[in-house]
């Protein structure tokens, strides 16, 4: 997928690998390199790859994720439907999401006395100097309480044990063609 497009007003991206923030304005051109999980991956005209968020799809003349039906969460348990969540957070650089790649170290759910639930996330990078972590972490937190009956999310970053890519689902792996 490379898709030249033009932004129809300024939009807010993160640039990849670093996390800086970068104000692409109007009538700027980016190229479409990955549009996954909710989010897009593309190229700026001066050779910068940016992540912008789905909320902004309009400005590239994408529509924006819908989140999910109650037909398809009936049924499931907050935990899955956390997972499902975490299945919709994709490193920007990787056509995989984390939890293919095994970036997801545990994920605990439990209900709080008060009400509502209180999810746990321990995850990791696939390198230890990567700048999108903390962009990660609020990508994971933001999903996971927009889950229905999560009220609180607690997103953490590990480096133990170091990610390798043998922590990879066979799916991911087949996928970038290490099998």
């Amino acid at each position: 997928m490379r898709e030249e497009r033009t932004l129809s007003r300024a939009v807010d991206v993160t640039v990849v690998p670093y996390g800086d923030a970068l104000t692409l304005e109007a009538g700027s051109i980016v190229y479409l390199m990955q549009a996954l999980g909710g989010s897009f991956t593309a190229m700026t005209e001066r050779g910068y790859m940016v992540r912008i968020d789905g909320q902004d799809a309009d400005a590239i003349g994408e529509t924006p994720p819908a989140p999910p039906s109650p037909e398809e969460e009936a049924g499931k348990s907050v935990e899955q439907r956390v997972w499902d969540q975490l299945k919709t957070c994709y490193d920007p650089e990787i056509p995989i999401n984390i939890v293919e790649l095994g970036l997801v170290y545990s994920c605990e759910v439990q209900e709080r006395p008060e009400g509502g639930h209180r999810v746990a996330v321990q995850f990791t990078l696939t390198a230890p100097g990567c700048g999108m972590g903390d962009f990660l972490r609020e990508d994971i937190r933001r999903k996971v309480l927009s889950v229905a009956g999560v009220a609180e999310a607690d997103v953490q970053m590990a480096f133990t044990p170091p990610w390798s890519s043998a922590m990879m689902s066979d799916a991911a792996r087949l996928q970038l063609g290490l099998m």
